[in-house]
């Protein structure tokens, strides 16, 4: 007796599904499959007219799409990307009443310290487990041959870039955090060349400030080194190398745990191959 395959019935595990197939989908479906796992909220909110519009493909193909993954039609698999999604695109308010509503042990605050440090244990086992060896040497030794190193983040990102470029200070090694009160963000990036690298940070929804400094850079022949969430991502797309971080949450609140053990990984490890070289 044949046994039907299960059906994702969480988002990770449609994302997994969908990874797994991108190289065999045809072009038009890889192209939904991109648009969905860049822009899940518009999946999760959006109407099939505008999700298609956005995406620059017809209604047709969104069902298409969804029964070469196996569910009876487009809203089956809406409804994966909307549980997964509402607790993500809740504004702050609606967070900190998520907070409240949840379960408590001891004092508010002791709630919400246990609940962040929860995510930052997933966030940090998930990477540890995760993370390939031959990335991370790869991306060390881009690193560590580059004259400057350009450090590019913003938003919810940037303190991982101001980590970086502060510790690469501390570490005698020369690099250029990409920001400008004077709007100078063009002529830094002008000063880039492919005997320079740049670290991107950039996390859906994703800065555009962030993609466009890093495919002008990619365009300049830098290698780009990016930290991004998704095979999909707009930096994962321009990037030599990048890692894929899924950081965990907390009543909506993302932590930046694994990305900042990474980031200082990466940054002390161009250190140490400097100095062995």
């Amino acid at each position: 007796m044949n046994v039907e395959p299960q059906l994702p019935r969480d988002y990770d595990s449609l994302r997994a599904l969908v990874l797994e197939q991108r190289g065999e989908l045809p072009k038009r479906l890889a192209q939904v499959a991109a648009y969905a796992l860049d822009n899940p909220d518009e999946i999760a909110f959006g109407t099939a007219a505008s999700i298609a519009a956005s995406a620059g493909v017809q209604p047709s193909t969104l069902i298409r799409f969804a029964q070469h993954l196996g569910y009876d039609g487009f809203t089956s698999l809406q409804s994966v990307f909307r549980q997964r999604l509402r607790g993500r695109t809740l504004s702050y308010e609606e967070r900190l009443t998520a907070l409240r509503q949840g379960p408590h042990e001891g004092p508010e605050s002791r709630t919400v310290l246990n609940g962040f440090v929860s995510a930052s244990q997933k966030s940090l086992d998930a990477i540890l487990h995760s993370m390939s060896d031959r990335l991370l040497e790869e991306a060390v030794s881009v690193l560590a041959k580059a004259e400057t190193i350009y450090v590019l983040a913003r938003r919810r990102s940037y303190p991982v870039a101001s980590y970086m470029a502060y510790a690469f200070g501390k570490l005698k090694i020369r690099s250029q955090i990409i920001e400008s009160a004077a709007g100078l963000d063009p002529e830094i990036l002008s000063f880039a060349t492919p005997r320079d690298a740049v670290v991107a940070v950039s996390f859906s929804p994703y800065a555009t400030g962030t993609i466009d400094a890093a495919r002008t850079l990619a365009e300049q022949g830098v290698p780009v080194v990016a930290i991004t969430d998704s095979a999909f991502s707009p930096l994962a797309q321009t990037a030599k190398i990048w890692f894929e971080v899924a950081e965990a949450d907390c009543a909506g609140f993302r932590s930046l745990s694994a990305t900042m053990a990474l980031a200082m990984t990466l940054t002390v490890a161009v250190a140490e191959r400097r100095r062995d070289a």
